[in-house]
């Protein structure tokens, strides 16, 4: 099936051309610089964490620097492909031009199901968050209105959702780097109650650095790979972002030392505190911290900011499932009335029909909280990973044509590649197989198999039309 983006890009663009979408460039580079930190930082970090010290000590910290560096070659591969091409459907237009137009197919519905059940979970969340102030009001019911509030801000402008995502993703980093300072004093200074017994040594003397043995590390990896999920959302802005090639590219770049920063350093610190035998699952070891060194209302502030991050989430996944979903439109992937702007140059149609599939998490969290989330969540971390791969396969094409003189080479290229493109491709389907290996994540697979299916189907009853 031959599709418009083919069509346009069959002949290759220009490495300084920047296709006009229809999109306004409203998102500006203060706030796209935000959003790719922001786009770090999740609630995987400030409760997700607690599980993973609890299961694997001190070697979390190894994990997360390890994950961080595949990650850090993925943006580079997609950060080459975006000097070579900004475009706001990046990942589904990259996989359709390069690995051909199921690939495409495949992945721009795929990275519309990992927002959307990320937001079913995450709006969903936000309604417990704020139970904790108002615990007489039903948590389906503020989730609803958090839903309908971030998509009537997504349908005034985009200049609108990026300021929303700036503050969001502000507070998320303000409040780590409070928590870091925090904890640096307590190791150097020794003052509050925890003061005499902080140290570095907690990284290593408590049962060693792997107290639980390596293969315990390998198997948390894939809840690692997990809390990095969304990183990759800067690629989606590049039709909306002012200069985008500049603006995405300083995003990019800066991205090791936001890993170094909000991920390494702040567990390095949060593990030197108190023992990591102190930390328990479903508790925010960033609780923990502030609570023990006598921070008033320590529960109340991260609970504060936890919502936070759950809302900067269902906000960017109401943004990128529009933009995705229009994307699809365009290529004859999706319903034609998905594919028109509105004369705010918004995807209204697109943004409202991926809301309104985002609310049956709402209804779900009144039917079944517990299982149907679990399934709604695989199919988003699997499809997740495979949006990963498609960046790195889609940029070894690329940079086998840019090696063929069939396309422009960039100023902006993968360091290492191609071997570091296999290097990380090789990481993530380990990623996979240790999900098969757990018997609590296993099940992922065999969601992401029938939704492969479901996706196969449907492909061919769209090329079955173009045919006939």
């Amino acid at each position: 099936m031959t599709t418009q983006v083919d069509q346009r890009h069959g002949d290759g663009l220009a490495a300084d051309s920047t296709p006009d979408e229809g999109y306004q460039r409203g998102l500006t580079a203060r706030q796209v610089q935000m959003m790719a930190i922001g786009g770090a930082i999740g609630v995987g970090l400030f409760y997700g964490s607690g599980a993973g010290i609890a299961r694997i000590g001190p070697s979390l910290i190894a994990c997360y620097a390890g994950a961080g560096v595949i990650v850090f070659l993925i943006m580079r591969a997609l950060g080459e492909l975006l000097t070579y091409r900004p475009t706001s459907g990046s990942f589904a237009d990259y996989a359709r031009e390069f690995l051909g137009p199921f690939a495409g197919f495949v992945t721009g519905w795929s990275y519309w199901a990992v927002w959307v059940s990320a937001c079913m979970a995450e709006v969903t969340a936000a309604g417990h968050y704020i139970a904790y102030w108002w615990p007489s009001v039903p948590v389906w019911a503020t989730a609803a209105t958090a839903l309908a509030v971030l998509f009537i801000a997504n349908l005034v402008s985009v200049k609108v959702f990026g300021e929303l995502e700036f503050w969001f993703s502000t507070i998320k980093v303000v409040a780590i780097i409070a928590m870091l300072v925090i904890g640096v004093g307590v190791l150097t200074f020794g003052f509050s109650s925890v003061g005499d017994t902080a140290s570095v040594t907690h990284l290593w003397a408590d049962g060693g650095f792997a107290p639980n043995g390596a293969w315990q590390s390998l198997l948390a990896m894939q809840g690692v790979v997990f809390a990095y999920l969304g990183v990759e959302l800067v690629g989606v802005t590049a039709g909306e972002a002012e200069n985008p090639k500049q603006t995405l590219r300083k995003a990019i770049n800066t991205l090791p030392v936001r890993i170094a920063i909000f991920y390494v350093g702040a567990l390095v610190v949060v593990l030197s505190v108190q023992s990591w035998t102190e930390y328990a699952p479903g508790v925010s070891p960033f609780v923990q911290v502030f609570a023990k060194v006598g921070i008033p209302g320590a529960a109340g502030i991260m609970n504060f900011v936890v919502l936070t991050a759950a809302l900067s989430s269902c906000n960017s996944g109401i943004y990128s499932t529009g933009r995705m979903l229009r994307g699809l439109a365009v290529n004859g992937e999706a319903p034609d009335v998905v594919k028109r702007l509105n004369g705010r140059r918004l995807p209204l149609a697109a943004l409202t029909l991926s809301t309104l599939v985002m609310g049956i998490g709402v209804v779900v969290n009144i039917v079944s909280p517990d299982k149907a989330f679990v399934y709604i969540t695989a199919v988003g971390t699997c499809a997740g990973l495979w949006t990963w791969t498609v960046i790195l396969a889609a940029h070894l094409r690329y940079h086998g044509k840019v090696r063929a003189g069939l396309l422009p080479a960039t100023d902006f290229r993968m360091p290492g590649a191609p071997v570091t493109n296999w290097i990380a491709i090789a990481a993530l389907l380990s990623v996979l197989i240790l999900i098969g290996m757990d018997a609590d994540t296993r099940m992922a697979l065999y969601v992401w198999a029938s939704w492969f299916a479901l996706l196969g189907a449907g492909y061919l009853t769209l090329t079955r039309k173009a045919r006939g």
